[in-house]
């Protein structure tokens, strides 16, 4: 064991730096401090998009600090779960503020999310050498998206009842295992006290320790690779004389300060939320869940939360006439890869075998619309963690591509934000033909992406990233 070493300060130190000094001698808090933010280089080129990444850090925090007061007036029990929550409301000092922080702290959570990965299909942030910086951000999405689902029965209202009771119900699609892992899930053959007690142990429990181990693997592989900027050209390829990169900034102060300016203004919309419109017109909060959970009454229109509803309504454009459509779009995308692809002739033959047997197993005698369904829409949330691999764009940010691609991610946003649209509404003929157009587009720009992605004339880019100060 080597000999400790203690910091030498004179006797008339300040008393914070002899506490400090204190500390670091037997905990390494500074050195912590400035490895991950103090003295950890940024590109100086940051823009309004990066703001998003220390919102959604605020909103874990205060979410889980909510939580935790929930928690203590929460009743994990069919029986007193719905009373409980109007407890809170009602008789605990601030519950009222409390409960609507978090639920609409949930909301904000996902709509931050959403805008930080359009920030990275804006500047190619999962580009190589951040692929793994995206799959721990991507696998940051699927934890949020499950801790969102055990959440959402917590309340015990109709429409956390009912809504438990059809995703629940979709794994029963998948063959085999189905009958079998819904049961699994829910613990009793209906949405039950049993359903509700294991939802709440993994929302409280489970899901959180899974979340804080992967957003402390996704800051520890950005400061090991280095931030992108919008430019997307990296930093660290011009070191100065101090070793540190030329076009880089410390990101305290001058970040910090910046991130201080949007929290301001975060926390300044969030607030107005919460005091004025927490149910957000039945979208943050749907009405039917202000009404106790009844077995016996079902609601007319079953929906998940908002932030579900765009790979909802990927689920319900499956219908077994649009099976055909997918047929036909498997069999040209074959044919296409093995036209236009450059992938080895025995890579080309397992996929075309693949697909032979997937339009085979969607022949309506031998696997209903349902199961596919159910596969379309965990391939609507899977495709997302695949970008680094899709995209072959020989330049990262969006700055330096043709412009038809900015048109391209736009088009993508406003069909993402129609699908959202469309899963909130009654599944009418008109809506769900929209739906299946959106839905085809969606898996087009994805599954195109290899190929469109390395059309048209592309800027050159700079050597060092442009900035111009204010």
């Amino acid at each position: 064991m080597g000999a400790f070493k203690e910091t030498k300060l004179p006797p008339n130190a300040p008393a914070a730096s002899k506490a400090l000094a204190w500390i670091d001698d037997r905990f390494p808090l500074s050195t912590l401090w400035n490895d991950q933010w103090g003295k950890y280089y940024a590109p100086k080129n940051f823009n309004f998009w990066y703001i998003f990444g220390s919102l959604a850090m605020l909103i874990l925090v205060m979410q889980i600090l909510t939580g935790i007061f929930l928690t203590m007036h929460y009743k994990p029990d069919a029986a007193l779960a719905f009373a409980s929550v109007e407890y809170i409301m009602r008789e605990v000092p601030s519950g009222r503020l409390i409960r609507y922080m978090h639920s609409t702290g949930a909301s904000a959570f996902f709509i931050v999310i959403y805008l930080h990965m359009t920030r990275a299909f804006l500047y190619g942030s999962y580009r190589k050498p951040r692929e793994l910086l995206w799959l721990f951000g991507f696998a940051i999405f699927l934890c949020l998206m499950a801790e969102a689902f055990f959440g959402y029965l917590l309340p015990w209202g109709q429409m956390s009842y009912w809504g438990a009771q059809v995703i629940v119900n979709l794994f029963g699609a998948i063959p085999f295992i189905g009958p079998d892992l819904s049961l699994w899930i829910r613990g009793d053959y209906v949405v039950s006290d049993a359903t509700l007690n294991r939802f709440f142990a993994f929302h409280v429990i489970a899901i959180p320790l899974v979340l804080l181990g992967l957003v402390a693997a996704h800051l520890i592989a950005l400061h090991e690779v280095g931030s992108n900027n919008p430019d997307g050209i990296d930093i660290k390829d011009h070191i100065g004389p101090d070793g540190h990169p030329l076009d880089g900034v410390p990101s305290h102060p001058y970040y910090t300060f910046k991130d201080l300016f949007g929290v301001s203004v975060f926390l300044l919309i969030f607030s107005s939320v919460v005091f004025f419109a927490p149910e957000m017109g039945g979208y943050f909060l749907e009405y039917n869940n202000f009404l106790p959970a009844d077995s016996l009454k079902t609601p007319t229109h079953i929906a998940p939360t908002w932030y579900f509803t765009p790979f909802y309504s990927v689920l319900r454009a499956t219908t077994a006439d649009f099976m055909w459509v997918i047929m036909a779009a498997v069999a040209a995308y074959v044919v296409f890869i093995w036209l236009r692809s450059r992938l080895s002739f025995i890579v080309k033959s397992i996929i075309a075998v693949v697909a032979i047997l997937a339009i085979v197993g969607m022949l309506p005698s031998v696997l209903d619309a349902k199961f596919w369904g159910v596969v379309l829409f965990g391939s609507s949330v899977v495709i997302l963690g695949a970008m680094p691999w899709l995209d072959h764009s020989p330049v990262r940010s969006i700055r330096y591509r043709p412009r038809w691609h900015l048109y391209l991610l736009c088009l993508l946003a406003l069909v993402f934000l129609t699908l959202g649209f469309l899963g909130t509404r009654l599944p009418t003929p008109a809506f769900t033909l929209l739906s299946q157009i959106c839905t085809l587009f969606y898996f087009s720009f994805f599954l195109l992406m290899p190929w469109w992605s390395t059309m048209g004339t592309f800027k050159p880019v700079p050597t060092r990233v442009t900035f111009t100060p204010h």
